[in-house]
């Protein structure tokens, strides 16, 4: 039996006892020999790392610059494009801008046709803009966005030089274009801190590689630490090449005692790392924790709903302005599939059609729908639909963001009924103008019924006189045609009352099948009323087979006098045996013309750009409203109203309208 108090047994001498501390030795000085370099490495990388960001820092910087000149030019282009100031004021912007921009040597606005309206700066070449700078100008035409040519002019002399070229558009009409040339020399020295420029040589170059613009305040570099980094210029290949002054670190001159400081600051190194990434975790949890309720917050701030779902159409978010817009927790929303509570039952089939498209990939991007509370209430809202994307660009879901738009709704029922309420007032308004010349026009129908009924009075009693005295028989045809005469001078006088009361008379706007030559014939009467007054000849010119149109006839009658009291005053002053006013209307490719025609002093050209303004008029008692609402009628029946000039003096105004048939088939 071994006692517990027996001597070990002592160690077996061999080779491979020495092989462990032989070992650690060996493993020691390769620590040694691989913590230097290491730290070389180290030190190369970061130098590197630095070189990189500190570049990057440097091609952002000139991006941003030459961006804010390109804002500058933006705005000053989109001035020239609408109305070109005075020469003083555009002399005095373009000195400005260059004032504020050293590296802009010459700004030009180059008209259309590709001639020089102003310039400020170093004057064009004698030879004209560069074959580079001429297909940016054409690129940049057919982009209609600002284009960079490449570089040119490095010499000796002349550092290089930049075209940007921004197109100019009034609508969809090409107007012109602002160049403005850059001298990238000073775009160097200008934007390129000083401490940078003296550890780092830098350079501008072309697509050939050649050095356009160079910057070495340090000195040339020494080819070890390098970047290249393109600029983001649309148009122009322009590279900046960084080249360090610094050379490749050197080894520690003493690897012991580099190594022993190693060592021993390896452990501090260690506890700061530690101690850091620890501080630096709480600082993350912190700052997440922060931005979840700063989130949190702009959630619960926000009026826009906003809706988040899955590609099988299931709600996976909701915010709070959603759920007030609805009238339903988030609980009882999230994880839900359609049919959706708040779908109202008169818009379901448009709900399930819009859902049909969202699980096909092919959302609506932007409609208006109505949601139900559950009360009943109906909120209209304008819903914008995006694809939801994950971090990695996966397609996930479908983002939706709703606007209620309840007030916009009543404020174009508001102002539907100001429209309305304005129609009334214009209608009103042509009325007073006639109500003068009414009197004077009934009192010919009722005088000529007064003397019809009185012949016809006279005729009975000769009558009664000769069945007393034995004579002959009244004349019956004579009084039938006096009664006739009193009967159609009656339905006349009606005839006018009745077409002023249907005129004034406020109503809704309803469509029906309106036949042109009817809706002529209901205001002829009035027409030829105010006619004349005013000593016109009225000619119409209508066919009878003309097709019917799809609109509300007390509108286009409300046009059609509006337009003839205008051409007739047009016409106060010639002679009056040119004063003619002409109504025309014709049918072609499915649509019905109306035209008005007179032979008055016609439209000048300043006053015809605001003819149609609200409120703009050439006469002294005039509102400005007439042809204002004129258009508005005609386009609330999916018409055009034009105006030309008529060759033999004067104006034609001309509005068309779709026929019925066409109309009802499109919207079929």
């Amino acid at each position: 039996m071994k006692s517990p108090f027996s001597i070990p047994r002592p160690i077996p001498e061999g080779p491979w006892r020495w092989l462990v501390p032989v070992l650690l030795v060996l493993l020691f000085l390769l620590v040694l020999l691989w913590l230097p370099w290491q730290a070389r490495q180290m030190e190369s990388n970061e130098r590197q790392e630095q070189l990189i960001a500190d570049t990057l820092w440097v091609e952002q910087t000139l991006r941003f610059e030459l961006a804010r000149s390109e804002e500058a030019l933006a705005t000053l282009g989109a001035d020239l494009a609408l109305t070109a100031p005075p020469p003083d004021v555009l002399q005095t912007r373009l000195a400005q801008m260059l004032k504020t921009g050293h590296e802009v040597l010459r700004v030009v606005w180059l008209d259309a046709d590709g001639r020089v309206r102003a310039m400020r700066g170093m004057d064009l070449p004698a030879a004209g803009l560069t074959q580079s700078s001429r297909e940016a100008a054409a690129m940049s035409r057919t982009t209609r966005t600002g284009r960079y040519s490449d570089p040119y002019g490095a010499t000796g002399l002349m550092h290089g030089l930049v075209d940007f070229h921004l197109p100019l558009y009034h609508g969809r009409t090409y107007a012109g274009s602002l160049v403005a040339t850059y001298n990238l020399q000073v775009l160097l020295d200008e934007n390129v801190p000083w401490w940078f420029a003296q550890d780092n040589a830098l350079s501008l170059l072309d697509r050939d590689d050649r050095v356009v613009a160079r910057r070495a305040a340090g000195g040339p570099g020494r080819g070890v630490y390098t970047h290249k980094r393109a600029l983001d210029l649309p148009g122009a290949s322009i590279v900046l090449a960084t080249d360090s002054v610094k050379g490749a670190p050197r080894l520690l001159p003493n690897l012991l005692v580099g190594s022993v400081i190693v060592l021993a600051l390896g452990l501090v190194l260690s506890l700061a790392a530690l101690w850091r990434h620890i501080a630096r975790t709480i600082a993350a949890e912190n700052a997440l924790r922060q931005q979840m309720a700063f989130r949190t917050a702009m959630e619960n701030s926000l009026l826009t709903g906003l809706r988040a779902r899955d590609l099988e159409g299931r709600v996976t978010y909701v915010n709070p302005a959603f759920c007030r817009m609805v009238g339903l927790p988030a609980e009882e929303l999230i994880g839900k599939k359609p049919p959706m509570p708040y779908w109202a039952p008169e818009a379901m089939a448009d709900y399930e059609y819009r859902f049909k498209k969202v699980l096909a990939g092919e959302a609506v991007p932007q409609f208006e729908t109505v949601f139900q509370r559950p009360d009943g209430e109906r909120v209209p809202v304008l819903v914008f639909e995006a694809p939801l994307v994950d971090s990695a660009g996966r397609h996930t879901g479908w983002m939706s963001s709703m606007l209620d738009i309840t007030d916009r709704k009543r404020a174009e029922e508001l102002a539907r009924q100001q429209q309305e309420k304005l129609e009334t007032s214009a209608r009103l308004a042509t009325m007073g103008e006639i109500s003068s010349m009414l009197a004077h026009e009934l009192n010919q129908p009722l005088a000529a019924i007064s003397s019809y009924t009185a012949g016809a009075l006279n005729v009975l009693a000769r009558a009664g006189d000769a069945n007393g005295t034995g004579d002959a028989a009244p004349d019956t045809g004579m009084l039938r045609r006096a009664l006739e005469q009193a009967n159609t001078q009656a339905r006349r006088a009606g005839q006018i009352i009745r077409s002023v009361h249907e005129f004034v008379k406020k109503r809704e706007p309803r469509r029906e099948r309106v036949s042109i030559p009817q809706v002529i014939d209901g205001i002829r009467a009035l027409v030829e009323l105010q006619a004349r007054q005013s000593y016109v000849t009225l000619q119409v010119d209508v066919p009878a087979p003309l097709p019917p149109v799809l609109a509300d006839r007390l509108l286009l009658e409300q046009v059609l006098l509006n337009l003839t009291r205008n051409g007739i005053e047009a016409m106060q002053g010639i002679d009056p045996e040119r004063r003619v006013l002409r109504i025309s209307a014709a049918a072609e490719q499915g649509r019905v013309a109306v035209s008005v025609t007179d032979n008055g002093h016609g439209i000048p050209p300043e006053v015809a750009e605001r003819l149609f303004s609200p409120f703009f008029s050439t006469k002294a008692e005039g509102m400005g409203m007439g042809l204002s609402i004129c258009r508005t009628a005609i386009e609330f029946h999916g018409g055009t109203l034009t105006h030309a000039d008529n060759p033999g003096g004067g104006t034609v105004f001309t509005f068309t309208l779709q026929e019925a048939q066409a109309q009802q088939a499109d919207a079929a």
